[in-house]
């Protein structure tokens, strides 16, 4: 793992110079004859000659210079001989295959329990907390089956990383050796790129602590700090208690300090574009929180924590990388209103988002998913669902989408679906219906373009249509009868219907009196 002396002459020669980051001496061991010591072997090259053609690598200063140069490549050069060797590139793309390989199957399967129809002898509530449970099963399975490979994984990336860390100190070095040939101050250098970027953090940190110093003297309700290029929210920002708006979009925070979980008057938080990779658990303590924007991140999941922000009511996600939402989202997050999500990975939604009953918009464009639970019928206050460019793994609807009685505008566009419900129908609100690019065959193309209400009559139309085909099929297996069976029970009881005519005016014409069956009609009459 010690940097090549071909490719990296004077990275290998300065570590190997400096004691307290050259190679370690291995510890004497005991003679064995079977296996006696190999004779000392030289200094690979070019540690023999690089001074020679590099005279000024002998100049203690120089190397002085270098040192801060080599100090992170050190570093990680222990870390890696502690991680152990880089695996080989055809075991790693493996690795990455398996991966691939879980998360279908994961994704296959949590479809199946999304989509699978409640039993009937089981109550709903306890129907929905089984099929949480199954979910989180499944996840916590696949996270088990996956650690290996992630690991292996990693490892490659760090080591490769490593390589990327030597071009670079290589070149920092070969910048300080040209500035002593040239008689320039080297000392100077090193320092000079670290100061410039100091100076560049210390001009953010002085505006950032002045805002913290002016925030915390004060009962500060707002504080702005979009677009400063920040990597790091000091910890004292929690402790401005009377904070209800915090803008920190358009940085390059990597992490959001826990000690957020201290704005407990917080209602707005802006975290769009930065680097974000995760959100900290602590944020599920923010229960006065109603806006959310974390969009233009690198979010690969929310924290199940974040369930706990019941005042929520807009929540903006896109352009992440999420691959699934927490499975218990929609049981907590019933005052949500606005939920977008565009621009990720996702494959299915948890049953719990039929539980969002206070939603009005939810945008899910430009995902992967394959379908929507059955319980999405529940979001009866929903009046704009986006739910184009899912592409080709998108091909049809659950039938309680006819249930969204207040939906406006529904985007379907870019998908794979064939077939619209029947149910669709019943949407009376629907006033936009967008379904361009989908291989439609029911409602026919000719239908499609001209509106919304021609595809809701068509739709109708055919219902009744179908319903009026299954009608003498239903009566019949109600009554469990043939058709044969039908029309001899039918002729029977016509003949027996016209005996009784008979046998009732009999009675009229046999005896001149009134007979039972006149006193009947007396009745009626």
């Amino acid at each position: 793992m010690d940097p090549n002396p071909t490719n990296f002459p004077i990275l290998s020669y300065v570590m190997s110079k400096l004691p307290s980051i050259g190679p370690k001496r291995t510890a004497t061991t005991e003679f064995d004859i079977e296996q006696p010591k190999s004779p000392p072997q030289p200094p690979p090259e070019p540690h023999f000659d690089i001074t020679e053609r590099m005279p000024h690598l002998a100049d203690p200063k120089v190397i002085a210079a270098m040192r801060f140069a080599v100090a992170d490549v050190s570093q990680t050069r222990s870390m890696l001989k502690t991680l152990g060797e880089r695996s080989d590139h055809e075991l790693v793309d493996t690795a990455r295959v398996k991966l691939a390989e879980i998360e279908a199957n994961l994704y296959k399967r949590i479809e199946e329990i999304v989509l699978s129809p409640r039993p009937l002898e089981m109550e709903r509530d306890d129907w929905r907390s089984d099929l949480a449970v199954k979910e989180d099963e499944c996840r916590k399975a696949a996270d088990k089956e996956k650690e290996e490979y992630k690991a292996l994984i990693a490892l490659d990336e760090l080591h490769e990383a490593y390589e990327k860390m030597l071009k670079d100190a290589e070149g920092r070095l070969e910048k300080i050796y040209e500035t002593a040939v040239a008689g320039g101050d080297v000392e100077a250098i090193e320092q000079g790129s670290g100061e410039k970027s100091t100076e560049l953090k210390e001009e953010v940190n002085e505006e950032v602590i002045a805002i913290l110093q002016e925030a915390l003297g004060k009962s500060v309700e707002r504080v702005d700090l979009s677009g400063r290029q920040l990597r790091v929210l000091p910890e004292a920002f929690g402790k401005i208690h009377s904070l209800i708006v915090l803008n920190l979009s358009n940085n390059q925070l990597a992490v959001i300090p826990d000690s957020i979980a201290s704005l407990e008057n917080l209602e707005e938080l802006h975290l769009s574009s930065n680097l974000l990779e995760s959100l900290p658990d602590s944020i599920g303590l923010l229960f006065s929180l109603k806006i959310l924007d974390v969009s233009g991140n690198k979010l690969v999941t929310l924290p199940d924590s974040i369930c706990h922000c019941r005042s929520l009511v807009e929540l903006d996600a896109s352009f992440n990388k999420l691959s699934y939402l927490p499975t218990n989202i929609g049981y907590e997050l019933v005052n949500l209103r606005r939920l977008a999500l565009s621009f990720n990975k996702l494959r299915s939604l948890p049953t719990s988002v039929g539980e969002m009953k206070s939603l009005r918009l939810l945008d899910l464009h430009f995902n992967e998913l394959h379908g929507l639970p059955l319980s999405f019928g529940n979001l009866t206050n929903l009046e704009i669902l986006n739910l184009s460019n899912n592409f080709s793994d998108l091909t049809k609807l659950p039938d309680t989408i006819g249930d969204l009685i207040n939906i406006k505008e529904l985007d379907l566009s870019n998908n794979q679906i064939h077939e619209l419900p029947d149910t669709i129908s019943r949407l009376d609100n629907l006033t936009l219906l967008k379904l361009d690019e989908n291989p439609l065959v029911i409602p026919p193309k000719e239908v499609v373009v001209e509106g919304v209400e021609a595809v809701k009559a068509y739709m109708i139309k055919r219902r009744l249509d179908i319903l009026l085909a299954e009608e003498p099929q239903i009566m019949l297996g109600e009554m469990g009868q043939t058709p044969t069976d039908l029309v001899t029970r039918s002729s029977s009881w016509l003949s027996g219907a016209v005996s009784n005519v008979l046998g009732t005016v009999a009675g009229y014409l046999g005896d001149g009196g009134k007979s039972d069956a006149d006193h009947y009609l007396n009745q009626q009459l």
